[in-house]
């Protein structure tokens, strides 16, 4: 089931710039593995998906909404975060809403499948992947931090990374430390 995995590489990696102690949410949090590790860093940590049976197994993290965010109401609506986390999940007409869920000072970190992925795999459909500088476009009223697009291996698959950060009302040159990877 997705969300039992280890978590995403790509988390681990930029975790660092949510601020001590952030309301996060985790959109499509399948089970919860990134619930679980925000969690374990000190965030409160709130998750949605659609699956029953991921969200009884992601509440052992925080609470879960069980909602179908592509044909219902957006179920956070009004309320900001300190930390929006995606991975493996598009849903287009969302994207909006997820950028403007970053409170200011918060940080998005997401991750999912782009162009190119259908040459290696699924998902294939032009729906579900990116398209080149998507996400850049998507956020540009944020701060990118960091940027990946391309090809990698085991598994074989295309993506489409960004860590972008929406600056505090009181300090727009904030540093957002980089980590080596």
């Amino acid at each position: 089931m997705h969300g039992t995995e280890n978590p995403s590489a790509w988390l681990q990696r930029w975790a660092h710039l949510i601020a001590p102690g952030s309301n996060v949410l985790d959109v499509a949090c399948g089970a919860g593995r990134h619930m679980r590790y925000l969690a374990n860093l000190g965030h409160r940590v709130t998750g949605v998906d659609r699956n029953p049976e991921a969200v009884a197994l992601a509440q052992a993290c925080g609470p879960v909404t069980c909602a179908d965010i592509e044909n219902g109401p957006w179920p956070f609506a009004g309320l900001t975060f300190g930390g929006v986390i995606v991975t493996h999940y598009l849903w287009r007409p969302l994207l909006p809403t997820l950028v403007g869920s970053v409170a200011p000072g918060g940080v998005l970190i997401y991750e999912t499948f782009a162009a190119g992925n259908e040459s290696v795999g699924k998902p294939s459909r032009p729906d579900f992947l990116l398209q080149h500088g998507e996400m850049l476009r998507v956020t540009e009223g944020l701060r990118t931090v960091a940027y990946e697009e391309g090809f990698e291996a085991s598994p074989d698959r295309f993506v489409q990374r960004i860590v972008a950060v929406r600056a505090s009302a009181t300090n727009t040159l904030e540093r957002w430390p980089l980590r080596p990877a």
